[in-house]
C-alpha cells in the first residue's frame, strides 16, 4: 500500500499546476453530477416504495374485510378460491399467508415457495414483527430485502364482529418499471463516471508522456543552461511545436558551448598575457580579494618576501608577511577590505595608500608599498585590492650617501677655504707687521691649502664621471707603461721618505683590454696611499704576472693580475669592509695623515669600469696588499 501510495504520488508530482487543477475540476464536476443522479434514483426508489406501502395498506385492508367473514364461518374452501382469483389478478402480490390467533398458518399462496417460508415462516408458525398488535387500526407496513429486491410486507389483523381471528400477510412485489428505471439511471451513471475518469487517466498519462516530461526536460535543460553547463542536450523523439522547441533548445546549447569554448580560449590567452606581463615586472604585484586572501603574487614579490618554496595562493597575506611590515599594514589593509555601505551613495572613488616599511631580518631591505582599491564597473562593490611593493634599499643608500657625500665634500672644502681666507686676511691687514720669512710662509700655506682644494675637487669631479653613465673606449694596452710612467712620478717622493719602489713585471706579458688613463690614474692612487702609510726604510712593490683559468693544463693566460704591495701600518679588520665607501680615511683613526678619502673610491669604479674587482689582504703592523685582475686582450 506505502509503495502504491508513492507511485501515485510520483506520478501525481510530474503533472503540471494546470493538469492538476483541470483533474481536480473534473473530479469536482463528476461528483456533483454523480450526487445529483444517485440523489435523483433515491427520490424514485422512495416515492416508488410510498406508493408500494400506501398499494399495500389498501390492498390488505381489501382484502382482509373480504375474507374475515369466511374465516369467521371457517368457510376455507371460498377463502383459497377467492384468495387465488385475487393472486393470480396482479403480479404485484408476491404471495399471502393467512394465521390463526396463535400465529399458525393455515393457508398460504404459494406457500410452498422458499422465500416466503425463510422470511416469514418458522415452523409453519407466521413471524409477525413486534410492532404487530391485534388492535392495529391501519395495517403494519414493513420492507425487507430479497435476491430479487426489496419486498414489502403488510400485516393486517383479521376482525370479525370485533372478534380476533389470526393475522393476513401480504408481500407486495416492487414496480418493475420503477426498478428497471432505477437500475439503468444507476448503471448509466456509474458507467459515465467510470468513462470520465478512464479518460482523465487516460488524459493524464498522453499529458505526462507527451507534454509534462518534455516541458520538464527543457525546464531542466534551461536550469542547467543558466548554471553555465553548456553541454546540455534534450533527447526526445518529438514532433510538433514541442518538437521543434526541443530542436531550438539543443541548438541555442551548442551556440552558447561554441561561444564559450572561444571565450575560454580569449579569457586564457588574456590571462596568459597578463600572468606574462605580471610576471615581468620589475616591482612585486600583489591581487587580493576582499578577505585579503591572496589570488595572484608575481615571481618578483616572491622572491622579496621569500615566498618561493610556500603555497601561498588562498592564504591570507597577513599571515605571511614579514611582521614589520605585517604589523604596519594590518590597520589599513583591515580598514580597505571592509565592505563599504552603498544604499545612499552610488559611487565610491577608489581608496590608496603608501607605505615605507624596513625590514632586517634577514637581510636590510627597505619597501614602498602602494595599496589601491579594485572596484566592479558601478564603482559600488569592493572586489579586491592590489599591493605594488618596490625594493627602494639602493635609492634609499644612495639618498643616504648622497647626503654624506655632499656633507662631506662641504666639511672638506670648509676646512682649506678656511685657512686660505684666514691667511689671506691675515696678509692683508697685518702685511706691514710681518716679516718676509713669515709671509713666505702663510703664501706657503694658502698655496698647499690651495692645492689641497684642488685635488679635493679633481677626485669629486673623477668620482662623479666614474659614476655616471659615460661610456669609455677601451683598447689593448701593455701594462708595463703606466707600471713606469707611476714609479717615475713617485720615484723623489720615495726617495725623500727613504722607502724603496720596486717593479715586478713578468715578461713577455699579453696585452690586456682597458683604458690607459683609467688604469694609470689606478696605478697613482694605490701607489700615493701605499708610500703615504709606509713609514721610513718600508718598500712599495708593483707586481704583475699572468694567471690561467687551468694551472694544470699548457694554457695560455686568462687574464693579468696587478698587485700593489707595501710594509705599511696596515688596515684593521673593521675598517677593511668601509675602506672603499667615500670619504672613508683611516688616517680618521691614526690621526697622523690628511687625505680626501676618495682614492679608493675611484679606484673600485676604475676597477667595476673594466668588470674586475679590487681585492685587499692587510694585517696592522705588516703591511696591505692591493690586487686586482685585468682581461687579456683577445684577438679577432
Amino acid at each position: 500500500m506505502q509503495l502504491f501510495k508513492q507511485i501515485i504520488g510520483r506520478w501525481w508530482s510530474e503533472f503540471t499546476l494546470q493538469t492538476k487543477l483541470m483533474a481536480t475540476a473534473t473530479l469536482v464536476v463528476s461528483l456533483v453530477m454523480s450526487s445529483l443522479t444517485f440523489w435523483a434514483v433515491n427520490s424514485i426508489q422512495q416515492d416508488a416504495q410510498i406508493n408500494d406501502t400506501r398499494f399495500g395498506r389498501d390492498l390488505g385492508l381489501l382484502l382482509a374485510s373480504n375474507v374475515a367473514p369466511l374465516i369467521a364461518e371457517n368457510d376455507l374452501t371460498e377463502v383459497a378460491r377467492f384468495s387465488g382469483r385475487f393472486y393470480n389478478s396482479t403480479s404485484s402480490v408476491r404471495y399471502i399467508i393467512y394465521a390463526d390467533a396463535e400465529g399458525n398458518i393455515f393457508f398460504g399462496i404459494p406457500y410452498s415457495q422458499s422465500e416466503v417460508q425463510n422470511s416469514l415462516t418458522i415452523q409453519r408458525k407466521l413471524e409477525l414483527p413486534e410492532e404487530y398488535n391485534q388492535d392495529l387500526k391501519i395495517p403494519l407496513v414493513r420492507q425487507h430485502l430479497i435476491p430479487d429486491g426489496e419486498v414489502t410486507d403488510v400485516f393486517v389483523p383479521l376482525i370479525s364482529e370485533n372478534q380476533y381471528l389470526g393475522a393476513l400477510a401480504i408481500g407486495i412485489n416492487p414496480n418493475p418499471t420503477l426498478v428497471a428505471s432505477s437500475n439503468l439511471t444507476r448503471d448509466v451513471t456509474i458507467a459515465v463516471f467510470i468513462s470520465i475518469w478512464a479518460m482523465v487517466i487516460l488524459g493524464g498519462v498522453f499529458n505526462a508522456l507527451t507534454i509534462t516530461k518534455p516541458i520538464k526536460e527543457l525546464l531542466l535543460g534551461v536550469k542547467n543552461i543558466a548554471a553555465g553547463n553548456f553541454k546540455q542536450r534534450i533527447d526526445l523523439p518529438l514532433e510538433g511545436e514541442l518538437g521543434e522547441l526541443i530542436l531550438s533548445f539543443n541548438d541555442m546549447a551548442e551556440r552558447l558551448e561554441s561561444f564559450e569554448e572561444q571565450n575560454i580560449e580569449e579569457l586564457t590567452a588574456e590571462k596568459a598575457k597578463l600572468e606574462t606581463l605580471v610576471s615581468t615586472i620589475a616591482d612585486g604585484a600583489i591581487l587580493l580579494d576582499s578577505h585579503l586572501k591572496l589570488i595572484l603574487v608575481n615571481p618578483t614579490a616572491q622572491k622579496m618576501f621569500n615566498w618561493e618554496e610556500k603555497k601561498v595562493i588562498g592564504e591570507n597575506l597577513l599571515e605571511y608577511l614579514p611582521p614589520e611590515i605585517g604589523q604596519q599594514l594590518q590597520k589599513p589593509l583591515n580598514n580597505i577590505s571592509v565592505e563599504e555601505d552603498t544604499e545612499n551613495h552610488d559611487y565610491i572613488s577608489p581608496t590608496r595608500g603608501e607605505f615605507r616599511v624596513s625590514v632586517r631580518e634577514p637581510n636590510h631591505h627597505t619597501f614602498r608599498i602602494l595599496i589601491t582599491q579594485v572596484l566592479d564597473q558601478n564603482r559600488e562593490n569592493l572586489k579586491g585590492i592590489v599591493m605594488t611593493i618596490q625594493d627602494i634599499t639602493k635609492e634609499v643608500e644612495l639618498n643616504e650617501a648622497k647626503s654624506q657625500f655632499i656633507s662631506n665634500v662641504s666639511h672638506e672644502l670648509r676646512t682649506p677655504l678656511f685657512n686660505i681666507k684666514s691667511f689671506i686676511e691675515t696678509l692683508a691687514e697685518y702685511g706691514e707687521d710681518l716679516s718676509e720669512q713669515e709671509k713666505i710662509e702663510f703664501l706657503q700655506t694658502a698655496n698647499h691649502e690651495t692645492d689641497r682644494l684642488t685635488r679635493l675637487v679633481n677626485d669629486v669631479l673623477d668620482l662623479s664621471r666614474l659614476e655616471s653613465s659615460r661610456s669609455y673606449e677601451f683598447q689593448a694596452l701593455d701594462l708595463e707603461q703606466p707600471v713606469e710612467q707611476t714609479l717615475r712620478t713617485y720615484q723623489l717622493y720615495a726617495k725623500d721618505k727613504n722607502i724603496k719602489l720596486i717593479k715586478e713585471v713578468e715578461p713577455s706579458l699579453p696585452s690586456i683590454w682597458g683604458h690607459y688613463d683609467l688604469l694609470l690614474q689606478v696605478f697613482t692612487n694605490l701607489v700615493g696611499n701605499a708610500l703615504k702609510f709606509t713609514l721610513e726604510n718600508g718598500q712599495v712593490t708593483i707586481r704583475v704576472y699572468g694567471v690561467k683559468n687551468n694551472p694544470d693544463q699548457n694554457t695560455e693566460f686568462s687574464h693579468v693580475r696587478v698587485e700593489v704591495s707595501d710594509t705599511g701600518i696596515g688596515i684593521a679588520k673593521e675598517d677593511q669592509e668601509a675602506i672603499f665607501d667615500r670619504f672613508f680615511r683611516v688616517e680618521n683613526r691614526v690621526h697622523t695623515l690628511e687625505g680626501t678619502g676618495l682614492g679608493l673610491s675611484i679606484v673600485k669604479n676604475i676597477a667595476d669600469k673594466h668588470h674586475s674587482k679590487i681585492n685587499l689582504v692587510s694585517e696592522v703592523g705588516v703591511g696591505t696588499t692591493f690586487w686586482f685582475d685585468l682581461p687579456v686582450f683577445q684577438q679577432k
